[in-house]
């Protein structure tokens, strides 16, 4: 006899009502995300699909790279391993069910060595869903991670797939008992749970057979009918991929600009006043927790949680939005600030508290470790420029360096320095006295105008010096690039700075431009296109890293010390430098350069990002746990690339009184070190 499986053995012709009930179920299916397709139009138009094509190419690589390969996922090997087991398996018996249906429609069925090898791979990967779900049960409910919220769904998503999965193993052996052929070895997980039923008579085993066929094929569409009706957890595995497509296509370190001009509001007061993909993003997230795992204002007790904060946006979106339909069906916008209901929550402040907005350093790990690409600093930003522009509610610190950006074109109060004078001493040209320079250097708000910063700039003219680049400032040309203002949600602010630096750009036919800040390089390469500002900018770790490797800066003073390289979240996750700055500092004679456990792409933040350099921190201050972090290291030097993480470590090290044993350096004061004076 070949080697074959008829497919409703003992089942009869009745078995292709299966097929049948596939009609409804799809009509299931496409009404339930019919009726959430309504719940996310809720929100405000996004065109996330301008470049069809782009999007698609991007949705094809990230769905091999972080969906398929589970690159994302991965980086976390234990829970990464059980989803990567759980997800496959799945895709594979799902895949075996197709063929069993095509095959069997079209070809007659697999037979012989195809047959086998099929049946073979099927069943080792059955057993693979369920180590896999072995694995997910232990970490829930043994280890039980703080990032781990147990609800009710969850336990009911493990175990109707466990049964499922269980199920056809038993109806499987129960057929192999039955005919008992010769190749039965080939479905190893039948042949098991054939041996343990081999002493039934085969009428019982017909019986088992066909009464278990039957629950398992009722079970596995009701299963697909509480996903659709309840939208439950396991509901990403439809919605995840629409979400993937619709990510942004932005540069990672831009965010989306408002148009002030046309804007009903600004930034985000109400849920419905979100994008319809910010909508869809709260329907992605799985409650993982990997971006709360990895957030240094949760890390160091603050109140925001990424996590909670999507879970908490999603479940007041889910309350509100029977009376925005029904505002939007009357012919309403169903958002109206004057009419909110009377126990209507206020978003702002009842659901995501002012401390939360605040407390983002918008460093981007949680987007960086998130696997669906939700974007939490975009809601975040947004309803931060509600409280600026709309309710005039900001911290006092920050209040002020906005206004002093506003009146001075600086964040620097109190300084008794301008622009220029830390240059004249240098020689340093400015751009409009001659402009005959190979680079223009944008010094920077904190490298022109305070004291422990200046020295970056002093450090990197002489680096250029030696290197015999002939570079030029605009002294008082410059003004602030407008990053804080923009971080800490003052749109208008931002863009009145873009309009100010782009002229003053162009009336100097400037087209280069050299920074020693990311968070000015991130600005520039990244936001000032976004207003017609196209200009090529080089960070300094980059040139200097380039001056080293064409061999025009020779390093041969040799410098006995261990380094250890913090990752500025501005130039590493949000523009993915990290070998520049690593590769100037290993060129340093003698130098020994370890890292920090916490590394690269999931390097710790400093604490000063989104504006917070200028805000007094509560609780543990994230400067001093990434100082701890550097202390273990036992290097004696902790180097950046950025003039605000310099400033900030240099607190935290004194805060934690280790200056004898740690020093924080801009790379740019180490490469001078080295240079032969």
């Amino acid at each position: 006899m070949e080697e074959s499986r008829e497919i409703f053995w003992n089942i009869g012709s009745s078995g292709h009502i299966l097929y049948y009930l596939l009609i409804p179920l799809a009509a299931i299916l496409a009404y339930a995300v019919y009726r959430r397709y309504r719940l996310w139009r809720l929100g405000r138009p996004d065109n996330r699909l301008s470049d069809l094509g782009k999007s698609l190419r991007a949705f094809i690589v990230t769905g091999i790279v972080d969906g398929l390969i589970h690159r994302r996922f991965l980086r976390e090997p234990y829970p990464g391993l059980m989803h990567f087991l759980i997800f496959w398996g799945a895709i594979v018996l799902l895949l075996a069910a197709a063929t069993d249906f095509v095959t069997h429609y079209f070809t007659g069925g697999l037979e012989g060595k195809p047959y086998l090898g099929a049946s073979l791979v099927v069943d080792v990967l059955g057993l693979v869903v369920l180590v896999g779900l072995g694995i997910a049960v232990y970490r829930r409910y043994i280890q039980r991670p703080e990032r781990l919220d147990n609800q009710p769904e969850d336990a009911i998503a493990l175990s109707l797939i466990f049964v499922i999965v269980l199920t056809g193993f038993l109806i499987e052996g129960l057929r192999i008992a039955a005919l008992d052929p010769d190749w039965g070895a080939w479905s190893p997980g039948g042949w098991v749970v054939a041996q343990i039923f081999g002493g039934l008579s085969i009428g019982t085993l017909e019986t088992l057979h066909k009464s278990l066929w039957w629950f398992h094929v009722g079970l596995t569409l009701g299963v697909i009918v509480y996903v659709a009706l309840t939208f439950s957890s396991l509901a990403h595995i439809v919605v995840s991929p629409f979400n993937v497509l619709f990510r942004s296509l932005r540069p990672k370190g831009a965010l989306a600009p408002i148009d002030l001009e046309t804007a009903e509001v600004y930034g985000v007061a109400k849920i419905d006043d979100f994008t319809w993909k910010h909508l869809l993003d709260l329907d992605s997230c799985t409650r993982c927790g990997r971006c709360q795992d990895v957030c240094p204002a949760y890390l160091s007790g603050k109140a925001l949680s990424p996590k909670k904060m999507i879970q908490d946006l999603k479940q007041h979106w889910l309350e509100m939005a029977p009376s925005l339909l029904a505002a939007k069906a009357g012919g309403g916008n169903g958002g109206n600030p004057d009419n909110p209901g009377e126990n209507s929550p206020s978003m702002i402040g009842d659901v995501i508290t002012t401390e939360v907005i605040w407390d983002c350093t918008t460093c981007r790990a949680c987007m960086e470790a998130c696997p669906v690409f939700i974007e939490h600093i975009d809601k975040i930003i947004d309803m931060r420029r509600n409280l600026v522009l709309e309710q005039a509610e900001i911290p006092e610190t920050s209040e002020m360096v906005l206004r002093c950006i506003e009146d001075r074109g600086h964040t620097c109060r109190g300084t008794t320095y301008s622009r220029g004078d830390w240059c004249v001493p240098l020689g340093l040209p400015s751009i409009s006295e001659d402009k005959d320079v190979e680079i223009v250097y944008w010094v920077g708000c904190a490298s022109s105008l305070e004291d422990r910063s200046i020295k970056i700039a002093v450090a990197l003219a002489n680096v250029l010096k030696a290197a015999g680049v002939k570079v030029g400032v605009m002294s008082e040309d410059e003004t602030c690039c407008g990053e804080p203002a923009r971080r800490m949600g003052n749109e208008y602010l931002f863009q009145m700075q873009v309009t100010k630096n782009i002229e003053a750009f162009n009336k100097h036919g400037i087209k280069k431009i050299l920074v020693s800040c990311p968070h000015c390089y991130n600005t520039f390469k990244n936001e000032y296109p976004q207003f017609g500002g196209e200009f090529e900018v080089v960070h300094h770790s980059q040139f200097i890293a380039d001056l080293i490797r064409e061999g025009r800066l020779k390093l041969t003073n040799g410098l006995e010390q261990t380094i250890t390289y913090h990752d500025a979240c501005y130039l590493g996750r949000h523009n993915d430098i990290y070998d520049s700055p690593r590769e100037v500092v290993k060129g340093i004679p003698q130098a020994r350069i370890v890292e920090m456990e916490r590394n690269r792409r999931r390097s710790f933040c400093c604490g000063g990002g989104g504006g917070h350099f200028w805000i007094e921190e509560r609780d543990v201050r994230i400067s001093e746990m990434r100082a701890e972090q550097a202390l273990e290291t036992k290097a004696g030097i902790l180097a950046t690339a950025c003039p605000y993480c310099l400033q900030m470590f240099e607190d935290a090290i004194k805060a934690k009184e280790a200056t004898e044993s740690l020093q924080a350096m801009d790379i740019a004061e180490l490469v001078e070190s080295a240079i032969q004076k």
